[in-house]
């Protein structure tokens, strides 16, 4: 009997130690819930379409720097497996909770943050854009906390990025939006 209420103490106690982490990083706008239609002031159907503002919480423990990348999973560019990057952040500082909405195209902002070029080959935040013919398109923001800030400019590529950002992820929080013209 002894036995078996140590090892249900031990049993309890590993439990306890996983359910005790709390939630993973979240990402979230004002501007859109998760899933839903990504408003027209965000998207090319805009003249002048702006980053929406984004939001997040429950960040890691020894968090130096996030990443936000937006892309287009639905795209398959080149007959690869490559999809239409529309925005691609890093070096964000570990301290920000969020982005405002209408971040500037510049490849370094005040702040330190790098944007990188996005698939339409400009710096910053290209709005979703898919056509009216067909299906929704899923744009996924993801969120990447850091222990580490990234060696990498604003020439820097997606998979740059990815393989600098390999064995240094805390947490990872995703927003996904709808949109179709």
């Amino acid at each position: 009997m002894r036995i078996s209420t140590l090892t249900g103490c031990a049993i309890l106690s590993i439990s306890a130690t996983v359910f005790a982490a709390g939630p993973g990083l979240t990402l979230t706008s004002p501007a859109f819930a998760d899933g839903s239609v990504i408003p027209n002031r965000f998207t090319q159907s805009a003249t002048n379409p702006v980053s929406p503002q984004l939001e997040w919480t429950h960040v890691p423990d020894g968090t130096v720097s996030f990443v936000l990348i937006l892309h287009d999973p639905d795209v398959a560019m080149r007959k690869t497996t490559d999809d239409v990057l529309h925005w691609m952040a890093f070096n964000i500082p570990g301290t920000a909770r969020g982005l405002p909405e209408g971040v500037p195209a510049e490849a370094k902002l005040p702040d330190g943050t790098i944007q990188a070029k996005n698939s339409h080959g400009g710096v910053g935040f290209v709005g979703p854009g898919a056509p009216a013919a067909g299906p929704y398109h899923h744009y996924t923001f993801e969120l990447f906390a850091l222990d580490t800030k990234l060696d990498l400019g604003p020439d820097a590529t997606r998979a740059d990025v990815l393989k600098a950002i390999d064995g240094h992820i805390l947490g990872k929080g995703v927003l996904e939006g709808r949109f179709h013209r």
